[in-house]
């Protein structure tokens, strides 16, 4: 398998002003990982709204998406499960995806998640 030359990776997060500039960004992509706050019920709709908005994108049609579930060791935080009903992910048919209970705290579920991208991607051609 060939390996990937030069890997980049570039943190798009942001407020609604910046989010237009995203698909600038998007040529050569692999993977998307978005990071999910699981306790932040009240922002998972505009999450799942922004990844409906991109995952159509000419320069994303081969890309893998990754769904960190992030703060599980919380109480209140959502399930992947819900998670996953929230941002309609059965719905997605034209990538593969995943999502990976985590905790950015202890690196729980990091590595898993990163490893399902890598099994992914190795050998793809940058364009």
């Amino acid at each position: 398998m060939e390996k990937l030359k030069d890997p980049t990776v570039w943190d798009l997060g942001g407020q609604d002003r910046l989010r237009t500039s995203w698909a600038t960004y998007y040529r050569g992509t692999h993977a998307v990982i978005a990071v999910i706050d699981s306790t932040d019920r009240d922002r998972i709709g505009i999450m799942k709204d922004e990844l409906f908005r991109l995952l159509p994108h000419e320069d994303l049609q081969n890309a893998v998406i990754l769904v960190f579930a992030n703060k599980q060791d919380l109480k209140d935080a959502m399930t992947p499960a819900e998670i996953t009903d929230a941002l309609s992910l059965h719905s997605i048919k034209n990538h593969d995806w995943h999502i990976q209970a985590c905790c950015a705290l202890t690196g729980d579920g990091l590595y898993d998640g990163l490893g399902w991208i890598a099994q992914r991607v190795t050998g793809k051609a940058t364009s």
